[in-house]
């Protein structure tokens, strides 16, 4: 009987030592001393022997069943650490690699995107709000209703992008300027109205300080009282702010705009001295920047309001021209032309949103 038990023990070590994975040793382990495992079967037969056999069977099953058990739960802590060290093996980090930056930090803001932002939020602390238009207009909008008439020579000053003519001889247009929006929102707004309009025009040109698609911001101002000092005081204000100076000299020279009367071309103060650099609020050096006047009776007529009781200004600059002044872009095409290495180079982080507060260029 004994020599039957150490038989037993030696063919169940030898498969608790074969067994290759946690599934197989499980398997051992039920065969062993599962319910119906051989060691299991042999304790149920103490109870059928003599007393004299059951002092020396006793201990030598239990004794065998403790053995068994033991070996079997070391084998599984043996599989269960080289599972481990496999999984380790195939799931490697090298340490010493850098860490890739997170989207934050790669991406960058497109400096369009990001000096729109700072001229929204200059002027939304003026108490501006913002309006928007289709970028296909009609004729009536772009230049009709704008006091451009039929045939009028100034009609040539804007190279425009025309489609074909519908069915009812209608040409629409790739919009020349954002002063459309002006006109649309005076039909559906009525006074005090205070605006600016950023958005994409389109014009034939096409070279180092121009594109066949660019940006520019408009504003506008309608109420009873609105006058030429007020347009001063608000562009005075939005270039020191924009330029982030404290002091600046502008300059306002009579000009020609169909849609304003009086109109005026305004120049600022700046410093040219150094190539490829422009320092505003200093120097004696002047730059235009941006055309204005008030509004032309005649626009408010055709948008329905009356001259006699309303009056406003409004101006208008380029958003592309503003970041090339203020970020030292040489050439307006490149903004365009979605190098990534410019775009590293020239953009803005994506969580560095200008703020009054904070700074617009912080």
């Amino acid at each position: 009987m004994l020599q039957e038990l150490e038989s037993l023990e030696r063919k169940l070590m030898d498969e608790i030592a074969a067994a290759a994975d946690e599934p197989a040793i499980e398997a051992v382990r039920v065969g062993a001393i599962g319910k119906k495992g051989s060691v299991s079967e042999r304790l149920k037969t103490l109870g059928k022997m003599t007393p004299e056999e059951r002092q020396v069977m006793g201990p030598a099953i239990n004794g065998l069943r403790d053995r068994i058990t033991q070996a079997i739960a070391a084998r599984k802590t043996e599989l269960r650490d080289a599972a481990i060290e496999a999984r380790l093996a195939t799931e490697t980090v090298d340490v010493t690699l850098p860490v890739r930056p997170a989207p934050a930090e790669t991406g960058r803001i497109h400096p369009i995107t990001q000096v729109t932002d700072e001229l929204t939020a200059i002027f939304a602390d003026m108490g501006f709000s913002i309006a928007e238009g289709p970028d296909i207009e009609t004729d009536y909008y772009n230049f009709t209703a704008l006091n451009f008439p039929e045939g009028h020579p100034a009609r040539e000053m804007h190279d425009t992008f025309f489609f074909n003519a519908n069915e009812e001889g209608e040409r629409k247009l790739l919009r020349t300027h954002t002063s459309p929006v002006q006109i649309r929102t005076m039909e559906t707004q009525k006074p005090p109205i205070r605006i600016i309009i950023p958005g994409k025009t389109y014009r034939q040109d096409s070279d180092a300080t121009h594109s066949p698609m660019f940006h520019q911001v408009e504003g506008l101002v309608i109420d009873r009282h609105a006058n030429v000092a007020n347009l001063k005081w608000v562009l005075t204000e939005f270039c020191k702010t924009f330029f982030e100076v404290e002091h600046i000299a502008m300059r306002f020279r009579p000009s020609f705009f169909p849609f304003t009367e009086p109109s005026m071309e305004v120049d600022i103060q700046c410093d040219r001295s150094k190539p490829g650099e422009v320092r505003f609020g200093e120097g004696k050096d002047w730059m235009e920047i941006l055309g204005c006047g008030m509004v032309h009776p005649n626009v408010l007529r055709m948008s329905g309001l009356d001259p006699d009781e309303f009056q406003g200004f409004a101006w208008g600059i380029g958003i592309d021209r503003l970041a090339m002044l203020k970020y030292g872009m040489p050439d307006l095409r490149a903004f365009f032309d979605a190098d990534v290495r410019w775009l590293s180079h020239y953009g803005f982080r994506p969580l560095d949103m200008p703020t009054l507060f904070g700074g617009l260029s912080a």
